[in-house]
């Protein structure tokens, strides 16, 4: 009976890891275009030469580490600083950086080769599974930045002066907390920046508590962290691609040189008028609509709802904080916070529809979001005059845009939590004679 649903499983793995494949290849080739390396070379590369994160590493091998007994995971640890220590004598020596995370590549490596040598049937794929959500991290951030290269050389020119004007309806908040960001001083603008670039370690602590029980189990949960931060990374680059902006720190601060429109950010609120598409240089990544770190620190707080109160708190700083970096750096715009949020919660319904069979609470639910996310891209590109114009009834609009999505999951999502997800459908095999 359950021999087809597995083998349907088993063609569904294969297909991902082939279009995967296909992808980073791809992307590797792109790369070489512009002449610099892709992906693939890149995290080749940081298993010898100096690593871009080593936490994102060591962040990488815990992720992984789930699938392992508490005495595997001393041995993987202590292999780990081991190979660090050495790699960090040979640099030493030779007047190198000195820096750690290649021992944390190399176990979790040495991890995916034991399981393909010395492992067999579940015990295997679940070693293979753990390996791939920890390559996967890293491979992650390594295609995050190729797709950055590709949005700064195919899209010369930006959509910033829309999105000003556009934000003019929520009161230009970037330039408000900009304001407020500064007056706090360089503490306030440290630990602001520590939350911002550590935000794909902290993913992982949420993680790991979520697989916390995946050792003992000897098997995954439905659904947790990880997918929602995969399948984020995977859809938000497309949408820098259709709406390119560089955010107002470029745009309209002292980071965009000649090619800003002016150095007024933060002190001086940007003015209304025609907006007009902006020509701007092949460096900077048009990688603000929507805001992904509002997107993924929004996923972090909906995944922490059921840990612990210490957890529950962190995900909440952590979003807070994250909202605060993006907006008081200049990074993003308000209208694409606004944004980010309502991509995170249609994406983390769209994966519990699915894992749910896709009943009608949660095909509604994704029509939702994804009408007011079109609806927010549309009014921004088209609209945007007339939000500035009349903020009064745009800007709180927008808000209750927003608001009706949250609430729309809240209450769906609380509908799912009282009834168990329905079993798989299995084909029924005929009976042996």
């Amino acid at each position: 009976m359950f021999a087809g649903w597995s083998r349907s499983r088993a063609i569904l793995w294969a297909a991902a890891v082939v279009v995967a494949l296909g992808f980073f290849i791809a992307l590797e080739i792109a790369a070489r275009h512009y002449g610099l390396p892709g992906p693939i070379t890149n995290q080749a590369k940081e298993a010898i030469f100096v690593p871009a994160s080593g936490p994102l590493l060591y962040a990488s091998m815990a992720l992984m580490a789930v699938v392992l007994t508490w005495r595997q995971r001393f041995v993987a640890l202590g292999a780990a600083i081991g190979i660090d220590l050495a790699i960090l004598l040979v640099r030493w020596a030779i007047g190198a950086e000195l820096t750690y995370g290649n021992g944390a590549l190399w176990v979790i490596l040495g991890c995916a080769v034991i399981a393909l040598t010395r492992r067999t049937g579940r015990e295997r794929v679940l070693l293979l599974k753990g390996v791939g959500l920890g390559l996967l991290l890293v491979a992650g951030r390594k295609t995050g930045d190729t797709w950055l290269l590709i949005t700064s050389k195919t899209r010369p020119d930006v959509l910033d002066q829309y999105l000003v004007t556009a934000d003019q309806a929520l009161g230009n908040p970037s330039w408000v907390v900009g304001r407020m960001v500064e007056a706090t001083g360089p503490v306030g603008a440290h630990v602001l920046d520590w939350v911002y670039v550590k935000l794909a370690v902290a993913a992982v602590v949420f993680a790991v508590y979520q697989l916390r029980h995946v050792a003992t189990e000897r098997r995954f949960p439905r659904h947790h962290l990880v997918r929602t931060f995969l399948v984020i990374g995977l859809l938000g680059p497309g949408i820098y691609m259709i709406f390119p902006v560089v955010g107002p720190i470029f745009a309209y601060g002292p980071d965009g040189g000649n090619w800003a429109v002016a150095d007024i950010w933060p002190e001086t609120a940007p003015t209304i008028g025609t907006p007009q598409w902006m020509p701007f240089d092949e460096i900077t990544p048009r990688n603000c609509m929507p805001s992904l770190h509002t997107a993924w620190a929004t996923a972090i707080f909906i995944h922490s709802r059921k840990a612990p109160r210490l957890l529950r708190l962190g995900g909440t700083f952590w979003l807070i904080a994250t909202l605060g970096a993006t907006l008081g750096f200049g990074y993003h715009y308000g209208v694409d916070i606004i944004a980010g949020v309502v991509f995170t919660l249609t994406i983390e319904a769209a994966l519990r529809s699915y894992d749910r069979g896709w009943d009608r609470p949660g095909v509604l639910l994704v029509a939702h979001g994804a009408t007011v996310f079109t609806a927010f891209l549309v009014s921004y590109r088209y609209l945007p005059m007339r939000m500035a114009e009349y903020p009064w009834l745009f800007g709180p609009l927008l808000i209750l845009a927003m608001l009706s999505v949250i609430y729309a999951y809240v209450r769906t999502a609380k509908l799912w939590d009282a009834e168990p997800a329905p079993a798989p459908r299995l084909k029924p095999q005929p009976e042996l004679v």
